[in-house]
């Protein structure tokens, strides 16, 4: 964002702190060409015995062109701003003042512009929660669904293994609800993380569990949604050692294996693998995850975009029917969630497919 005008002249600023380029400059450049014009056509006057009134007439009409060209500099970027103003008032911000002048008009321009470019980020902002909403709500509900159609269908039993089923999806339910109202902190850089310790294989094992049912409920509701349907691809978890405890907030490392599981089924080959590792980090309680696919991997020159919002990269068309590469917001959720615990995120080099590596910082270790 720009300083200010004030910041653009400086403390070294000649003509006492006023720009020779702004209005008043010009304004009094004016007066002065008027003046100088009258008496030099006075004296020629004079010395050529020429009649008064011409010399009026010649005085005023060239004032008056001065004048005019003057006025039209002054009024035709303040018409340009009007026009963009009214634009941005009925909610089209991508217009902009062109900023080429350096007096205040041009200063007046660039605050336009700069407040045109808030308007217009607040407002995909907006467009991108709504997004987030729907793209996170519609994982716990094909879940729960999943579970009530099978009880309905009499495929599965209403035993307590069952509801405990549906009931823990409620509560994830619940919880991605409650994340809504954490949201609104963001803004203010604070938004409430509840760590914990946990024990990862059993953690992240629910995490896989809950990807094979969600990727069951999505291929009985794929000809009506459109989602992709990947009951093919094969989950592996390996975590070592067996025992691996780790430090965070278990709510949002969900989000970030189950983001990044989805994204890797997508892009699987038919009957492919995906591994989710774990592995001690650098610190206590730290923590290492990778998430593996066998698919066509991503150009080297897409790394630094796959976690831009929105982003659906240049890779190749994701595997299986209706396979559209989704809504580009998994990852960008994943890194989000990844950064309120001041771990990394990234693409790391991989062989085959695509290696997703994230670092969580658990507890470091203060020295002594």
């Amino acid at each position: 964002m720009s300083d200010g005008p004030a910041a653009r002249r400086g403390p070294g600023e000649p003509w006492g702190g006023v720009s020779p380029f702004s209005i008043k400059t010009k304004l009094g450049t004016l007066v002065v060409i008027a003046v100088l014009i009258t008496t030099g056509l006075s004296m020629i006057a004079v010395r050529t015995q020429t009649e008064l009134r011409f010399i009026t007439v010649f005085s005023m009409i060239a004032t008056l062109l001065i004048t005019q060209f003057v006025a039209h500099s002054l009024t035709a970027p303040l018409d340009e701003m009007n026009t963009v103003a009214r634009s941005i008032s009925q909610g089209d911000y991508t217009r902009r003042v062109k900023e080429n002048r350096r007096d205040e008009l041009g200063d007046l321009a660039e605050t336009i512009n700069l407040m045109a470019d808030e308007l217009e980020a607040q407002d995909q902002q907006r467009k991108e929660l709504v997004a987030n909403v729907s793209h996170e709500l519609r994982t716990p509900i094909a879940g729960l669904r999943a579970v009530l159609e099978n009880v309905v269908d009499g495929i599965a039993a209403a035993d307590p293994e069952t509801m405990r089923t549906a009931l823990k999806q409620t509560e994830r339910l619940g919880r991605l609800v409650e994340t809504l109202l954490d949201l609104s902190r963001l803004d203010n850089g604070v938004v409430p993380l509840r760590m914990r310790r946990f024990e990862v294989w059993p953690y992240l094992s629910g995490v896989l569990k809950e990807a094979n049912m969600v990727a069951s409920a999505r291929g009985g509701m794929a000809s009506g949604s459109g989602s992709h349907t990947r009951t093919d691809v094969h989950l592996h978890l390996d975590v070592s050692p067996p025992e691996l405890t780790a430090h965070a907030d278990p709510e949002r490392i969900h989000q970030v294996v189950a983001n990044l599981i989805d994204n890797a089924i997508k892009h699987s080959p038919p009957h492919g693998r995906v591994t989710v590792k774990a592995r001690r980090g650098s610190y206590p309680e730290s923590l290492e995850l990778e998430v593996l696919d066998e698919g066509p991997g991503i150009p080297k020159s897409e790394w630094h975009k796959v976690f831009e919002r929105f982003n659906r990269g240049a890779v190749r068309r994701p595997h299986g029917p209706g396979s559209d590469g989704g809504t580009g917001l998994g990852l960008a959720i994943a890194r989000w969630a990844v950064d309120l615990h001041g771990g990394r995120i990234g693409v790391a080099e991989s062989d085959r497919g695509c290696r997703i590596l994230v670092t969580l910082p658990g507890q470091p270790s203060v020295p002594s």
